[in-house]
Protein backbone atom coordinates (compact mmCIF):
# COMPACT_ATOMS: atom_id res chain seq x y z
CA UNK A 1 0.00 0.00 0.00
CA UNK A 2 1.20 3.58 -0.81
CA UNK A 3 2.35 5.51 2.31
CA UNK A 4 1.11 9.05 1.40
CA UNK A 5 1.51 10.23 5.07
CA UNK A 6 3.58 8.42 8.02
CA UNK A 7 4.42 9.48 11.85
CA UNK A 8 7.94 8.80 12.69
CA UNK A 9 10.03 10.19 15.65
CA UNK A 10 11.66 12.78 13.40
CA UNK A 11 8.55 14.32 11.99
CA UNK A 12 5.45 13.56 9.19
CA UNK A 13 7.04 12.42 6.61
CA UNK A 14 4.80 12.28 2.94
CA UNK A 15 5.21 11.33 -0.54
CA UNK A 16 5.91 14.30 -2.36
CA UNK A 17 2.63 14.62 -4.96
CA UNK A 18 4.06 17.53 -6.50
CA UNK A 19 6.61 15.34 -8.11
CA UNK A 20 4.88 12.35 -9.28
CA UNK A 21 4.62 10.52 -11.43
CA UNK A 22 8.24 11.03 -12.81
CA UNK A 23 9.79 10.94 -9.10
CA UNK A 24 9.07 8.93 -6.11
CA UNK A 25 10.54 11.24 -3.58
CA UNK A 26 9.94 11.37 0.31
CA UNK A 27 10.46 14.45 2.21
CA UNK A 28 10.15 14.95 6.12
CA UNK A 29 8.55 17.62 7.61
CA UNK A 30 10.50 18.04 11.01
CA UNK A 31 7.89 21.08 12.48
CA UNK A 32 4.37 21.63 12.35
CA UNK A 33 4.80 24.70 10.30
CA UNK A 34 6.68 22.32 7.70
CA UNK A 35 3.23 20.40 7.84
CA UNK A 36 1.32 23.07 7.37
CA UNK A 37 3.69 23.82 4.57
CA UNK A 38 3.18 20.15 2.78
CA UNK A 39 -0.45 21.02 2.98
CA UNK A 40 -0.41 24.54 1.49
CA UNK A 41 2.03 23.92 -1.40
CA UNK A 42 0.12 20.47 -1.94
CA UNK A 43 2.71 18.04 -1.29
CA UNK A 44 0.26 16.50 0.20
CA UNK A 45 -3.48 16.58 -0.75
CA UNK A 46 -6.79 15.44 -0.67
CA UNK A 47 -9.88 15.66 1.87
CA UNK A 48 -8.71 12.59 4.21
CA UNK A 49 -4.96 13.08 4.05
CA UNK A 50 -4.96 16.87 4.63
CA UNK A 51 -7.40 16.05 7.53
CA UNK A 52 -5.17 13.17 9.25
CA UNK A 53 -1.53 15.73 7.92
CA UNK A 54 -3.48 18.30 10.19
CA UNK A 55 -3.62 16.50 13.12
CA UNK A 56 -0.07 15.08 12.86
CA UNK A 57 0.99 18.85 12.64
CA UNK A 58 -0.81 19.15 15.67
CA UNK A 59 1.04 16.53 17.37
CA UNK A 60 4.00 17.28 16.66
CA UNK A 61 3.69 21.21 17.99
CA UNK A 62 2.38 19.63 21.05
CA UNK A 63 5.24 17.39 21.06
CA UNK A 64 8.21 19.68 20.43
CA UNK A 65 5.94 22.38 23.28
CA UNK A 66 8.35 24.12 25.59
CA UNK A 67 5.04 24.92 27.69
CA UNK A 68 5.52 24.08 31.49
CA UNK A 69 1.78 24.10 32.14
CA UNK A 70 -1.59 22.96 30.75
CA UNK A 71 -2.43 26.91 30.13
CA UNK A 72 0.39 27.46 28.58
CA UNK A 73 0.40 24.72 26.40
CA UNK A 74 -3.49 25.18 25.36
CA UNK A 75 -1.77 28.64 23.71
CA UNK A 76 0.69 26.92 22.45
CA UNK A 77 -2.20 24.52 20.49
CA UNK A 78 -4.40 27.50 19.50
CA UNK A 79 -1.50 28.75 17.58
CA UNK A 80 -0.46 25.67 16.16
CA UNK A 81 -3.95 24.71 15.00
CA UNK A 82 -4.74 28.23 13.45
CA UNK A 83 -1.46 28.15 11.44
CA UNK A 84 -2.68 24.89 10.13
CA UNK A 85 -6.24 25.91 9.57
CA UNK A 86 -5.54 28.84 7.37
CA UNK A 87 -3.50 26.25 4.73
CA UNK A 88 -6.59 25.34 2.43
CA UNK A 89 -10.11 26.53 3.27
CA UNK A 90 -12.43 24.17 1.29
CA UNK A 91 -11.29 20.71 2.68
CA UNK A 92 -13.91 19.97 5.81
CA UNK A 93 -11.58 17.69 7.06
CA UNK A 94 -8.67 19.65 7.91
CA UNK A 95 -10.97 21.40 10.50
CA UNK A 96 -12.79 18.32 11.36
CA UNK A 97 -9.29 16.94 12.67
CA UNK A 98 -8.04 20.16 14.24
CA UNK A 99 -11.64 19.83 16.33
CA UNK A 100 -10.72 16.49 17.35
CA UNK A 101 -7.48 16.83 18.06
CA UNK A 102 -8.70 20.01 20.69
CA UNK A 103 -11.33 17.64 22.20
CA UNK A 104 -8.85 14.93 22.82
CA UNK A 105 -6.42 17.80 24.88
CA UNK A 106 -9.42 19.04 26.66
CA UNK A 107 -10.10 15.21 27.77
CA UNK A 108 -6.67 15.00 28.80
CA UNK A 109 -5.72 18.58 30.40
CA UNK A 110 -6.32 17.18 34.07
CA UNK A 111 -2.96 14.79 32.88
CA UNK A 112 1.11 15.37 33.75
CA UNK A 113 2.39 17.03 30.14
CA UNK A 114 3.81 14.23 29.02
CA UNK A 115 1.29 12.27 29.07
CA UNK A 116 -0.77 14.58 27.14
CA UNK A 117 1.68 14.87 24.52
CA UNK A 118 1.93 11.33 24.26
CA UNK A 119 -1.71 10.85 24.30
CA UNK A 120 -2.16 13.91 21.03
CA UNK A 121 0.21 11.54 18.86
CA UNK A 122 -1.70 8.74 19.70
CA UNK A 123 -4.86 10.05 18.56
CA UNK A 124 -3.39 11.25 15.74
CA UNK A 125 -2.00 7.69 14.69
CA UNK A 126 -5.07 6.29 15.02
CA UNK A 127 -7.02 8.43 12.72
CA UNK A 128 -4.36 7.39 10.47
CA UNK A 129 -5.86 3.86 11.06
CA UNK A 130 -9.47 4.54 11.36
CA UNK A 131 -9.23 6.46 7.51
CA UNK A 132 -7.87 3.42 6.09
CA UNK A 133 -10.57 1.34 7.65
CA UNK A 134 -13.40 3.83 6.35
CA UNK A 135 -11.74 3.42 3.13
CA UNK A 136 -12.35 -0.25 3.09
CA UNK A 137 -15.72 0.45 4.13
CA UNK A 138 -16.31 2.77 1.40
CA UNK A 139 -15.30 0.66 -0.91
CA UNK A 140 -17.32 -2.66 -0.07
CA UNK A 141 -20.80 -0.27 0.24
CA UNK A 142 -19.93 1.53 -3.29
CA UNK A 143 -18.47 -1.97 -5.66
CA UNK A 144 -22.30 -2.77 -5.26
CA UNK A 145 -23.08 0.56 -7.79
CA UNK A 146 -20.48 -0.40 -10.40
CA UNK A 147 -20.96 -1.87 -13.31
CA UNK A 148 -20.03 -5.66 -14.33
CA UNK A 149 -17.97 -4.67 -16.50
CA UNK A 150 -17.28 -1.49 -19.30
CA UNK A 151 -15.87 1.87 -18.46
CA UNK A 152 -15.87 4.06 -14.96
CA UNK A 153 -14.58 7.60 -15.66
CA UNK A 154 -13.03 9.67 -12.14
CA UNK A 155 -12.14 13.30 -11.93
CA UNK A 156 -8.82 14.13 -9.56
CA UNK A 157 -7.36 12.01 -7.47
CA UNK A 158 -9.52 10.48 -4.91
CA UNK A 159 -7.22 7.48 -4.14
CA UNK A 160 -4.39 5.89 -1.88
CA UNK A 161 -2.54 9.31 -2.49
CA UNK A 162 -6.04 11.56 -1.38
CA UNK A 163 -5.64 9.43 1.86
CA UNK A 164 -3.93 7.44 4.44
CA UNK A 165 -4.13 4.27 1.92
CA UNK A 166 -6.62 2.61 -0.41
CA UNK A 167 -8.42 5.62 -1.38
CA UNK A 168 -12.04 6.78 -1.46
CA UNK A 169 -13.59 6.75 -5.64
CA UNK A 170 -10.40 4.60 -6.39
CA UNK A 171 -11.29 2.73 -3.42
CA UNK A 172 -14.82 1.88 -4.65
CA UNK A 173 -13.46 1.34 -8.05
CA UNK A 174 -10.43 -1.35 -6.36
CA UNK A 175 -13.32 -3.16 -4.45
CA UNK A 176 -15.20 -3.53 -7.18
CA UNK A 177 -12.55 -4.93 -9.34
CA UNK A 178 -11.67 -7.28 -5.76
CA UNK A 179 -15.46 -8.46 -6.21
CA UNK A 180 -14.52 -9.94 -9.92
CA UNK A 181 -15.76 -6.84 -12.04
CA UNK A 182 -14.31 -6.41 -15.01
CA UNK A 183 -13.70 -2.32 -14.70
CA UNK A 184 -11.37 -0.12 -16.82
CA UNK A 185 -10.80 3.19 -15.69
CA UNK A 186 -11.11 6.68 -17.52
CA UNK A 187 -8.80 8.91 -15.49
CA UNK A 188 -9.57 12.71 -16.38
CA UNK A 189 -6.25 14.79 -16.76
CA UNK A 190 -8.42 17.53 -14.29
CA UNK A 191 -6.40 20.70 -15.13
CA UNK A 192 -4.65 22.66 -14.07
CA UNK A 193 -2.71 20.22 -11.22
CA UNK A 194 -2.81 17.22 -13.46
CA UNK A 195 -4.29 15.21 -10.20
CA UNK A 196 -5.49 12.74 -13.12
CA UNK A 197 -2.94 12.51 -15.09
CA UNK A 198 -0.37 12.37 -13.08
CA UNK A 199 -1.67 10.48 -9.71
CA UNK A 200 -4.50 8.55 -10.25
CA UNK A 201 -3.21 7.25 -13.49
CA UNK A 202 0.22 6.18 -11.76
CA UNK A 203 -1.15 4.41 -8.50
CA UNK A 204 -3.93 2.51 -11.00
CA UNK A 205 -1.09 1.50 -13.06
CA UNK A 206 0.91 0.04 -9.61
CA UNK A 207 -1.95 -1.69 -9.21
CA UNK A 208 -2.42 -3.28 -12.42
CA UNK A 209 -5.50 -1.35 -13.19
CA UNK A 210 -6.98 -1.03 -16.55
CA UNK A 211 -6.68 3.14 -17.18
CA UNK A 212 -6.59 5.32 -19.48
CA UNK A 213 -6.32 9.21 -19.36
CA UNK A 214 -8.10 11.68 -21.17
CA UNK A 215 -7.88 15.42 -20.93
CA UNK A 216 -11.18 16.92 -19.30
CA UNK A 217 -12.77 18.29 -22.28
CA UNK A 218 -12.81 14.83 -23.66
CA UNK A 219 -14.80 12.86 -20.99
CA UNK A 220 -18.71 14.11 -22.80
CA UNK A 221 -17.43 12.23 -26.51
CA UNK A 222 -16.48 9.34 -24.42
CA UNK A 223 -19.53 9.21 -22.82
CA UNK A 224 -21.74 9.84 -26.03
CA UNK A 225 -19.93 6.42 -27.51
CA UNK A 226 -20.61 4.53 -24.65
CA UNK A 227 -17.46 4.21 -23.85
CA UNK A 228 -18.45 5.09 -19.77
CA UNK A 229 -21.01 3.26 -17.72
CA UNK A 230 -20.66 5.52 -14.51
CA UNK A 231 -18.29 8.30 -12.48
CA UNK A 232 -17.22 8.27 -9.26
CA UNK A 233 -15.73 11.03 -7.21
CA UNK A 234 -14.17 11.98 -3.95
CA UNK A 235 -15.17 15.23 -2.31
CA UNK A 236 -13.96 17.95 0.19
CA UNK A 237 -17.04 18.74 1.53
CA UNK A 238 -20.54 17.74 1.42
CA UNK A 239 -23.08 19.92 2.58
CA UNK A 240 -26.22 18.96 4.90
CA UNK A 241 -28.71 19.04 1.56
CA UNK A 242 -26.17 16.47 -0.77
CA UNK A 243 -24.54 19.39 -2.47
CA UNK A 244 -20.43 18.37 -3.51
CA UNK A 245 -17.86 20.72 -3.02
CA UNK A 246 -14.87 18.27 -5.20
CA UNK A 247 -12.25 19.68 -7.64
CA UNK A 248 -12.52 22.10 -10.49
CA UNK A 249 -14.55 20.31 -13.41
CA UNK A 250 -16.40 17.98 -11.30
CA UNK A 251 -19.55 19.91 -11.75
CA UNK A 252 -18.87 19.80 -15.33
CA UNK A 253 -18.89 15.82 -15.42
CA UNK A 254 -21.62 15.50 -13.23
CA UNK A 255 -23.81 17.37 -15.88
CA UNK A 256 -22.76 15.63 -18.77
CA UNK A 257 -23.13 12.53 -16.79
CA UNK A 258 -26.73 13.53 -16.22
CA UNK A 259 -27.52 14.21 -20.39
CA UNK A 260 -25.93 11.02 -21.27
CA UNK A 261 -28.35 8.69 -18.57
CA UNK A 262 -24.86 7.94 -16.64
CA UNK A 263 -24.89 7.38 -12.83
CA UNK A 264 -22.36 10.23 -10.80
CA UNK A 265 -21.35 8.89 -7.77
CA UNK A 266 -19.55 11.04 -4.79
CA UNK A 267 -17.34 8.13 -2.37
CA UNK A 268 -15.85 10.23 1.20
CA UNK A 269 -15.65 9.43 5.04
CA UNK A 270 -17.90 10.89 7.17
CA UNK A 271 -15.38 13.72 8.26
CA UNK A 272 -16.22 15.02 4.86
CA UNK A 273 -20.18 15.57 5.55
CA UNK A 274 -20.27 18.61 7.43
CA UNK A 275 -24.18 18.80 7.90
CA UNK A 276 -23.61 22.26 9.68
CA UNK A 277 -23.21 23.67 6.06
CA UNK A 278 -26.42 24.14 4.64
CA UNK A 279 -26.06 24.37 1.35
CA UNK A 280 -23.07 24.44 -1.55
CA UNK A 281 -23.63 27.90 -1.71
CA UNK A 282 -22.35 28.52 1.96
CA UNK A 283 -18.46 26.21 1.41
CA UNK A 284 -15.84 28.58 0.46
CA UNK A 285 -14.36 27.68 -2.93
CA UNK A 286 -10.12 28.17 -2.52
CA UNK A 287 -8.47 30.36 -5.11
CA UNK A 288 -5.04 29.38 -6.13
CA UNK A 289 -2.00 30.69 -7.69
CA UNK A 290 -2.34 32.25 -11.45
CA UNK A 291 0.72 30.30 -12.47
CA UNK A 292 -0.75 27.02 -12.09
CA UNK A 293 -2.73 28.14 -15.19
CA UNK A 294 -0.24 30.45 -16.64
CA UNK A 295 2.80 27.88 -16.43
CA UNK A 296 3.15 24.00 -17.05
CA UNK A 297 6.58 22.36 -16.23
CA UNK A 298 8.11 25.35 -15.73
CA UNK A 299 6.98 27.09 -18.83
CA UNK A 300 4.91 29.93 -19.76
CA UNK A 301 2.03 28.61 -21.81
CA UNK A 302 -0.53 31.81 -21.14
CA UNK A 303 0.27 36.06 -22.15
CA UNK A 304 1.55 38.25 -19.77
CA UNK A 305 -0.45 40.13 -17.87
CA UNK A 306 -3.22 38.03 -18.98
CA UNK A 307 -6.39 37.86 -16.35
CA UNK A 308 -6.53 34.36 -14.83
CA UNK A 309 -8.98 32.96 -12.56
CA UNK A 310 -8.23 29.63 -10.59
CA UNK A 311 -10.49 28.65 -8.41
CA UNK A 312 -9.36 24.94 -6.92
CA UNK A 313 -12.98 23.61 -6.15
CA UNK A 314 -16.76 23.69 -7.70
CA UNK A 315 -20.07 22.54 -6.45
CA UNK A 316 -22.02 19.95 -7.87
CA UNK A 317 -25.84 20.37 -7.12
CA UNK A 318 -27.22 17.44 -5.16
CA UNK A 319 -29.53 17.08 -8.18
CA UNK A 320 -26.99 15.61 -10.08
CA UNK A 321 -26.05 13.06 -7.52
CA UNK A 322 -27.40 9.42 -7.78
CA UNK A 323 -25.67 8.48 -4.24
CA UNK A 324 -23.01 9.38 -1.79
CA UNK A 325 -20.97 6.51 -0.39
CA UNK A 326 -19.37 6.13 2.99
CA UNK A 327 -18.57 4.27 5.74
CA UNK A 328 -21.67 4.07 7.27
CA UNK A 329 -23.39 3.34 4.25
CA UNK A 330 -25.19 4.86 1.32
CA UNK A 331 -27.18 7.67 0.89
CA UNK A 332 -29.30 8.55 -1.58
CA UNK A 333 -31.85 11.07 -2.71
CA UNK A 334 -33.36 13.44 -0.46
CA UNK A 335 -30.15 13.90 1.33
CA UNK A 336 -31.54 16.23 3.48
CA UNK A 337 -32.77 12.86 5.50
CA UNK A 338 -30.86 10.00 4.36
CA UNK A 339 -27.71 12.09 5.65
CA UNK A 340 -28.91 12.76 9.02
CA UNK A 341 -30.12 8.93 9.19
CA UNK A 342 -26.65 7.79 8.33
CA UNK A 343 -25.50 10.28 11.44
CA UNK A 344 -28.22 9.00 13.62
CA UNK A 345 -27.60 5.62 12.92
CA UNK A 346 -23.98 5.92 14.12
CA UNK A 347 -25.01 8.10 17.27
CA UNK A 348 -27.67 5.42 17.70
CA UNK A 349 -24.95 3.02 17.74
Amino acid sequence: MIKTLEWTDEGVRFIDQTRLPTEEVYVLSRTYREVADAIRTMIVRGAPAIGVAAAMGVALGVKQSTATDINALRSEFDQIAKTIGETRPTAVNLFWAIRRMKEKLQALSAMPLPQIKAGLVREAQQMLVEDIAANEAMGRHGATLMPSSGGVLTHCNAGALATCGYGTALGVIRAAIGSGKQIHVFADETRPFLQGSRLTAWELMKDGIPTTVIADNMAGAMMRQGKIKAVVVGADRIAANGDVANKIGTYSVAVLAREHGIPFYVAAPWSTVDLNTPTGEQIPIEQRSAREVTHHAGKQVAPDGVNVENPAFDVTPNKYVAAIITERGIARAPYLESLQELEGAAVAG
